[in-house]
């Protein structure tokens, strides 16, 4: 069984549809601002080279063999193969997305339901923005879709691998891609359990029950972790509920993730989470997790967003304060995160480092990447329930100490870190359209 990951978006002074776009998070994903590659190892047992280059704004891969990786090329809605760093002339799939900021194919996963020597049991997951046209999401804003040109919606469908491209799909969810453009998520993952992990935001528009407003619209797929089988149904009729699509929500109350993964050790699962201009978050998500969104971020309360004081915003009152929030008949549960940072860096993937081949220091690890082309590296505590950085302060409040867990820095704006069969570290670069290997020096 292999893995996944999917990610991430960002900012600049972008003007659009009335509001001013100063940060990345508060936009949403791969927008302007680009981190060119320029990797550098923090520690020096450890060197980086490329895989491939000439990719299209990639923003997941997945391995099919050791010398085989098929990877997602977000606007074009293509799935490429790369065979010992080539990439294939022809795509194994192409499909018609809607691509306006965080939309596009978006996520992938493979399984091999146990059997890596039969091709035909290789099963491909993928999430995307559906198009009926190609190139149809010409909005200019996300108020303009509303009036016309909006996607088909955001959807997950299962593939087959024939041994030289995916066919059979099937639609296994369908979820709503409006108002968006923004915080669509897509980052897929196939857990331990064989359940398929699906990350979406609150496509901007935090409405609904699931975004923990009191009075709003019942959940509809927005702002959590769904979780399904691999034939589309809900696992134990859900946890929050036993209607569509409450019963596929593993987790809510999540603004804008892009990056989660198992603990190879204790089973638990983790997640990133970018927080409005402050407080990305790494959380442990366990069944019923309640991340706070729209009350909570980070350890502050938001009470009011001031987008010509912005600054102010990061010198309030630092409170935990989950009250009011939505807990579906006691199911829910909120958790405070386990790191957050003062000032948002644009988390992307997270993964654990299960891998001999990294050395002991390493070997279970956390690696998290963000959109400015930075890895971080944490240790856990004996019970892997803590992360352990010796300068953080006693909220878990992340800032300028951090670059004491700075594993590799230089990777352009990344999407997707996965470790690969040979037991090293890869690594998707979305503007370079590279894919990087972070391995020890011989």
């Amino acid at each position: 069984m292999i893995r996944q990951k999917l990610h991430k978006r960002f900012f600049v002074g972008l003007i659009t549809g009335g509001f001013i776009c100063t940060f990345i998070t508060y936009c949403g994903f791969f927008v302007f601002a680009q981190s060119p590659a320029n990797p550098v190892m923090m520690d020096d047992k450890f060197q980086v080279s490329l895989v491939t280059t000439g990719l299209k704004l990639p923003t997941a891969m997945q391995f099919l063999a050791p010398d085989e990786i098929l990877v997602l090329e977000k606007d074009n809605g293509t799935v490429r193969r790369i065979v010992n760093g080539v990439i294939l002339k022809e795509p194994v799939l192409d499909l018609s997305v809607a691509n306006k900021y965080d939309r596009g194919i978006l996520g992938l996963a493979i399984t091999n339901k146990g059997d890596e020597k039969n091709e035909s049991n290789i099963r491909a997951f993928i999430y995307l923005t559906e198009s009926k046209i190609e190139g149809s999401d010409n909005c200019l804003s996300w108020r303009s879709c509303l009036k016309g040109g909006e996607p088909e919606g955001n959807k997950l469908y299962r593939y087959e691998w024939s041994g030289s491209s995916l066919v059979k799909p099937k639609l296994l969810l369908d979820l709503p891609a409006l108002p968006g453009p923004a915080h669509n998520g897509g980052m897929i993952l196939i857990g331990p359990d064989d359940n398929v992990y699906l990350t979406i935001g609150d496509l901007r528009s935090p409405n609904s029950l699931a975004q923990n407003v009191e009075d709003g619209l019942p959940a509809y797929g927005t702002s959590g972790i769904l979780r399904i089988t691999q034939d589309g149904r809900s696992v134990n009729d859900g946890i929050l509920g036993d209607s569509h699509p409450l019963d596929k929500y593993y987790a809510y109350g999540i603004r804008n993730s892009y990056g989660m993964d198992f603990d190879p050790v204790t089973g638990y699962l983790w997640d990133t989470e970018n927080g409005y201009l402050f407080g990305d978050e790494i959380n442990i998500v366990k069944p019923g997790f309640n991340s706070g969104w729209a009350k909570v971020q980070g350890i502050w309360k938001i009470d009011k967003l001031d987008e010509d004081n912005i600054d102010a915003l990061y010198h309030g009152e630092i409170i935990l304060d989950p009250k009011n929030l939505v807990e579906f008949n006691g199911k829910g549960k909120y958790s405070s995160p386990e790191l957050f940072w003062n000032k948002s860096v644009g988390l992307t993937a997270l993964t654990f480092l299960d891998s001999k081949m990294v050395g002991k220091e390493y070997r279970n690890d956390i690696l998290v990447g963000d959109y400015y082309g930075k890895i971080y590296h944490f240790d856990l505590n004996k019970d892997r329930m803590v992360l352990e950085n010796k300068k953080l302060i006693a909220e878990k409040m992340a800032d300028a100490n951090i670059r004491d867990n700075i594993f590799a820095q230089g990777l352009g704006s990344i999407t997707d870190i996965e470790v690969g069969p040979d037991g090293y570290v890869y690594v998707t670069s979305f503007y370079d359209g590279k894919i990087f290997r972070i391995s020890p020096k011989a």
